[in-house]
């Protein structure tokens, strides 16, 4: 079977220097800032309440409503693709897993970035890695009113998960009212392997809001369905034919995993099937100079997938199990590798916020109080495939209990502290305590869930109480210092692994740490039109529930948490150097930040255990380059370019010394973004994008070298195209492409390839 090359990889490096030096020259504009043009492209964004930007000690963007129509973007996580140095692994369109990446945090260290819609966390201190990604349905992507990515833990408003950075979303809630409608459809052509075949969804999203008198009200329904390319492709290690192997005549595709081994392809995880709805209810209320609002969101998520076998026999007949030879090379297959698995998950939550001025004392408080709840997270497994003739009912079943989370923040600010003009002051208390129980089950009948054999029960509790505190000074008319310290009391409890069928208890003890995190900003300000700022912190991680408490037994592996974890200690820098020019800024950033005991899952690749094992140091430098400009050469066009360099290495890992000066893992050396729009009238524009990554590595010992194939971190250049007409003063019409090109890439699973979409929307 042939296998399609990728796009040429000279067309991919040769856009990406393009990139870099669109970034790099200064912006063909007055190089003087208009008065009106004095702050950042950030500050145009309109809100209903002021928003006091306590966090100026980290470098930040914002995005817009505007931005966010340039892109094609069927759930919100779009949006960010193409923010500074920052990565989300969205694989496929409904993908529930989409981790987030940013800085010196990888995608896979989904405990070190935060993300909050409105105040409340999406973001899960249960999981890590795959398991671990924010909670991104819970927000629909035309709920969006605008979104801030902030940098690095230098702001003590933030924990140490934080180290990567913040998104922090602000949605809609009408002050008059409003009846919106969209519907889309998207369609992937995909080809890999024995993959090749048309893959196809659509969402509706219908909206209401109105209101009466001081209360506000929006409500809406997000309904997604789609079917993704496949996630897994199965491989088999190739070694002597054995005695009365089944020939394969057709269907075996023989190559390399992704560490250069010799092996035969036998088939894929079949399409990600998914669907989708979230419902919200949201109130606001305004009482004088308070504001207060209330959020329900019910999600409700159902996820299949039915593998695809390419092997066949002379006869025509699928090949499931036992000895086989393909073209002299002999080969087991296994028929586990074709069961089939059926996720639902249903999630609810609940958050409230309140805000407004104390008194006349110049103090504002801020309140948001949310719960995170699984009402239901069960998946169904076979052991067989259903078309294996040796098929029977028989397989597993796994079910989260008592898991979410519950989170508290009050937070009192003042821009005039102890009566001064010149000096600003933020304090908070911050809570949070975090669940997770699993149960698996073996199962007689696994097609209606029966629980037939309890096999394994694991769970365990962390909670966090936190204190903060930051000052700022303006004590020159060119300079600004601001101090800053958290204090965290962390604690785990109740963590637990049972075996049931060897009546096998372990009964972790409960433990406390505490971290103490002080951060330090100094700004100068040599010119209106130039800013210089330099920022220190020290930020403490502490583990979350999986790395602690959640171990598994399988016949062929097993994942082993460490109770006895210590948390992450990092010491982060940051340099910004930037220059306001007409209708937008230029920045640099240099950061630098090194982190002791980072948490990783490693292998011991004799005995297939795999547990988190603390990296001694890891050392990563970066610098960073933003552009962000509209109207261009006074022209009707917006250009938003970023390139990041980053050096992240191991420097001290004592559980395997030979990793030791190897490039950390999905930490690409390169990454760069462009989104340019041409508004082509009053009532058309049109968007190009691109996204760059250069390869890197998915294991500490970066053995995995093999580009574009199942389980490579490869490069990628993707080209995306989009096109808006505002047909009338209530609708609009859109079309777009992703992967404009076509590049096949690989972030361990398959990128996905040339999409097409179609959207309409009204509104009322």
């Amino acid at each position: 079977m042939p296998v399609r090359l990728s796009a040429p990889r000279f067309r991919r490096h040769a856009i990406a220097a393009g990139l870099l030096a669109a970034v790099g020259a200064p912006a063909a504009a007055d190089s003087a800032p208009a008065a009106a043009d004095t702050q950042r492209m950030a500050d145009v964004v309109v809100r209903d309440t002021a928003v006091i930007p306590t966090h100026f000690t980290s470098p930040s963007v914002l995005i817009g409503p505007e931005q966010a129509e340039q892109v094609n973007a069927t759930t919100v996580e779009d949006v960010f693709k193409h923010a500074p140095s920052l990565i989300i692994r969205k694989r496929y369109i409904g993908d529930s897993n989409g981790t987030v990446g940013m800085r010196g945090a990888n995608m896979f260290q989904t405990a070190r970035t935060m993300v909050f819609a409105d105040g409340m966390p999406l973001h899960s201190l249960l999981e890590t890695r795959w398991s671990g990604a924010p909670r991104w349905g819970l927000v629909a992507a035309d709920e969006l009113e605008s979104a801030e990515v902030i940098y690095g833990p230098f702001s003590a408003e933030y924990s140490g998960n934080a180290m990567g950075g913040v998104v922090n979303m602000k949605t809609k809630l009408p002050t008059q009212r409003v009846l919106h409608a969209e519907a889309a459809s998207f369609h992937q052509q995909f080809d890999h392997l024995g993959a090749d075949q048309t893959y196809s969804g659509h969402r509706e999203y219908l909206a209401f809001g109105d209101a009466f008198g001081d209360l506000r009200l929006f409500v809406f329904h997000n309904h997604l369905e789609n079917k993704g390319q496949p996630q897994t492709f199965r491989s088999r290690s190739v070694g002597a034919p054995a005695g009365g192997a089944t020939v394969i005549a057709d269907g075996a595709v023989r190559g390399r995993d992704s560490q250069s081994n010799d092996v035969i392809w036998v088939g894929d995880s079949g399409p990600a099937a998914t669907l989708t709805d979230l419902t919200k209810f949201k109130l606001g209320y305004t009482l004088g100079e308070w504001q207060a609002t209330a959020t329900v969101a019910y999600e409700d998520r159902d996820w299949r997938t039915r593998p695809t076998n390419y092997l066949r026999d002379a006869a025509g007949n699928t090949v499931w199990s036992g000895n086989a030879v393909y073209n002299g090379a002999g080969f087991s297959v296994s028929s586990s590798h074709f069961a089939v698995s059926d996720q639902i998950r249903q999630t609810l939550q609940l958050g409230v916020g309140l805000e407004g001025p104390l008194g006349a004392s110049g103090w504002t408080l801020e309140t948001n109080l949310s719960h995170f709840d699984v009402l239901k997270d069960h998946t169904r497994s076979s052991n067989k495939n259903p078309d294996d003739p040796t098929y029977t009912t028989a397989g597993s079943v796994s079910d989260y209990e008592d898991t979410g989370w519950l989170s508290l923040d009050v937070k009192a600010r003042t821009e005039r502290f102890a009566g001064r003009d010149d000096m600003n002051f933020v304090t908070g208390y911050h809570f949070d305590r975090n669940s997770l129980a699993i149960d698996s089950y073996d199962s007689t009948d696994y097609t209606v869930g029966a629980k037939s054999v309890h096999d394994q029960t694991t769970g365990g509790k962390t909670r966090t109480h936190a204190a903060f505190a930051q000052w700022g000074w303006d004590f020159a008319p060119q300079w600004d210092v601001a101090l800053g310290a958290r204090y965290e009391q962390w604690q785990t409890y109740d963590g637990f692994y049972y075996k049931h069928k060897s009546a096998a208890l372990l009964d972790f003890d409960d433990r406390d740490a505490t971290g103490f995190s002080p951060k330090f900003s100094l700004g100068f300000r040599p010119a209106d039109a130039w800013q210089l700022r330099y920022s220190l912190g020290r930020a403490y991680r502490f583990p979350i529930v999986e790395e602690l408490f959640s171990n598994e037994e399988k016949i062929n592996s097993s994942t082993i948490a460490n109770a006895h974890l210590r948390p992450e200690v990092g010491i982060h820098h940051n340099l910004m150097v930037e220059r306001l020019i007409t209708h937008g800024f230029v920045r640099a950033n240099l950061f630098h930040e090194t982190v002791k005991d980072a948490i990783w899952s490693q292998t011991d690749v004799i005995n297939s255990v795999s547990t988190f094992l603390p990296v001694d140091k890891v050392r990563t430098t970066g610098l960073e380059l933003v552009l962000q400009q509209n109207r261009v050469f006074a022209l009707p066009v917006d250009v938003n370019a970023n390139i990041t360099w980053t050096d992240s290495k191991i420097v001290k890992n004592g559980a395997d010394p030979s990793t030791e000066g190897k490039r950390f893992p999905r930490m690409p050396r390169w990454r760069a973004n462009l989104l340019t729009t041409w508004h082509a009238g009053d009532t058309f524009d049109t968007s190009l994008g691109i996204r760059y990554a250069s390869k890197n590595y998915g294991n500490l010992d970066n053995s995995d070298k093999e580009t574009n194939v199942y389980g490579a971190q490869d490069d990628y250049l993707f080209v995306d195209l989009k096109a808006t007409w505002r047909a009338t003063r209530n609708g609009h019409l859109a079309v777009g492409i992703d992967n404009l090109f076509n590049d096949e890439a690989f972030v361990a699973h398959p990128w996905p390839q040339r999409t097409l979409y179609v959207e309409g929307k009204l509104s009322f």
